[in-house]
């Protein structure tokens, strides 16, 4: 059975000490965050409430989506199982959340002028909203990544009371660098051409030209990232302070808000739904490289704390905080390793085949397997289920399309390596009293990279999955059964390529010469030493 301490474990969070710094500079604060729904937004909300008691109204930027309005959208954040600590315990910090509707790809960010009074007393800003799309196409990429960031800063040039201003990057936004410092580099084409470009050139053409425009970016996302942090460096600290922040891959939570927690399957998470469901059976990736995996409380908790820092250093230049794991390594192939594990330990609940997936670094031996062991499969069940008449939820048509997509987007960073400066992190966290680090995690030291990656497993099976725990032991044999099953197939497998094999008069020959030849050695091996005795 799972151990109690891992997931949904409920920990009175009692008031912050006195001695805590960070709690007290929140106090009183009202803070509006973009994209607050997000994975890392959601956390970033729940730790605010939980860590800072006396913190005032949280202002979230929602949007219309899916015909869902904005206001029904805070009540469906408000129920999200992040919350569930706080709901235990103090339940009327969620009260504090308020809704502002807009859309950060709009112009002005889609806001009502009314708004401008909600706002006033906003101190705080987090700008996290993105599109995570790495082949979105151009100008979504620009409206989403650049624009928002623009329009964002435009409002808090507004707003009387902002102190800081924290913008939302990634560690990847120089991913053609092998060595990333704590620096806005320069960026690979003037803001305003770039702005210029997506008015003047017919949307019909930017594809054509999208991939030579970007270089030396791999994609739009890293290009769009890099580009909004040059629009942030240009604006600069003119009235309030301003700090960028940028996490590595982000991945479930350490400890809060509970063990495990994990929402979206997005890079290793999709890996690891997947694989442990037997769908996914190849993937590209280089076992030595470095897999700089953050967990989610800690990025979270060291962007808190950078806003502080930041909003009381009121430094003249732009900080930037590159929050990795580098000090504390681990690797794909470990990852490899501790999945395989844990899927078989933790198995999800009725999987379609035993979890037998492997890594693989050369390009060309991932596309040969990935279509011998998935494609082929896959098509081939999809199509004998609709012969009579099995239904699914998802087409397993379109779960080879989409793990495919995965694959080329992971690609990226599992095959690659980076080194990344945390020198200002560093110094945060130097800089933070006993009490405040007692609250805020920013030490990738405490991660226990096999703890993380069995929680990881068991996180994935439960919110994402939404399996429950008292179905495990049946998942236990459904999946033995599959190993036999997988055992099985193997053994026809090979005895029908021997039979095969054998059909051709010449392979037929070679292999009955080559048994000969092996029994001729063994036997005369045999007499030899039986001659010795």
């Amino acid at each position: 059975m799972l151990r109690s301490r891992h997931i949904g474990e409920m920990v009175a969070r009692p008031r912050s000490p006195a001695g805590a710094v960070i709690p007290r500079f929140y106090a009183g604060r009202q803070v509006l965050i973009t994209g607050a729904t997000g994975f890392m937004g959601k956390v970033l909300v729940e730790r605010l409430l939980s860590t800072c008691p006396d913190i005032g109204h949280l202002h979230l930027l929602l949007r219309p989506k899916k015909g869902v309005p904005p206001e029904k959208r805070l009540q469906m954040l408000k129920q999200s199982q992040v919350f569930d600590v706080i709901r235990q315990n103090r339940p009327e910090q969620l009260d504090k959340l308020r809704m502002v509707a807009g859309d950060i790809a709009e112009p002005g960010l889609g806001l009502a002028p009314s708004v401008l009074h909600q706002l006033r007393e906003v101190s705080v800003v987090f700008h996290s909203a993105a599109t995570l799309k790495f082949d979105e196409p151009l100008p979504m990429a620009v409206r989403q990544n650049v624009l928002s960031a623009i329009r964002v800063m435009e409002l808090c040039d507004q707003l009387p009371h902002v102190e800081v201003f924290m913008h939302v990057s990634t560690a990847y936004s120089n991913s053609e660098l092998s060595h990333v410092e704590e620096r806005v580099y320069a960026p690979p084409t003037e803001l305003q051409q770039l702005l210029s470009l997506l008015e003047v050139v017919p949307p019909a053409l930017l594809p054509n030209i999208t991939a030579q425009y970007i270089s030396p970016k791999t994609n739009t996302y890293t290009f769009t990232k890099a580009m909004a942090e040059e629009a942030v460096r240009i604006h600069g600290n003119q009235r309030y302070p301003i700090g960028i922040f940028r996490p590595t891959i982000v991945v479930s939570s350490l400890r809060n808000p509970f063990p495990g927690w994990i929402e979206n399957l997005n890079g290793p998470s999709g890996i690891i739904a997947a694989a442990g469901k037997g769908l996914l059976h190849v993937f590209s990736v280089k076992e030595s490289a470095r897999a700089d995996m953050l967990p989610v409380d800690i990025a979270i908790d060291t962007l808190i704390a950078a806003s502080w820092e930041t909003a009381i250093e009121k430094s003249r230049d732009v900080r930037v905080y590159n929050c990795s794991t580098y000090e504390n390594p681990t690797t794909w192939g470990q990852f490899e390793n501790a999945l395989r594990f844990n899927i078989r330990e933790f198995p999800m609940d009725g999987v379609l085949w035993y979890p037998s997936g492997t890594g693989v670094e050369n390009r060309y031996t991932q596309k040969v397997l990935e279509f011998t062991l998935q494609t082929l499969p896959l098509h081939a069940a999809e199509y004998v289920m609709r012969l009579f008449g099995i239904k699914r939820q998802l087409s397993l048509i379109t779960a080879c399309q989409k793990m495919r997509a995965m694959n080329e987007v992971l690609s990226f960073f599992a095959l690659h390596e980076w080194r990344f400066s945390t020198d200002n992190v560093k110094k945060l966290r130097a800089r933070l009293t006993p009490d405040d680090r007692a609250i805020y995690n920013l030490d990738p030291n405490t991660i226990q990279w096999d703890d993380l990656y069995r929680d990881f497993v068991i996180g994935t099976r439960k919110y994402i999955l939404k399996e429950k725990d008292q179905d495990l032991d049946e998942a236990k044999r459904h999946l033995r059964r599959m190993y036999f099953l997988h055992k099985g197939a193997m053994v026809f497998a090979v005895l029908l390529a021997f039979r095969l094999v054998l059909q051709n008069r010449y392979m037929r020959d070679f292999v009955y010469g080559a048994l000969r030849l092996l029994m001729y050695i063994v036997s005369t091996t045999y007499s030899r030493v039986t001659a010795h005795v």
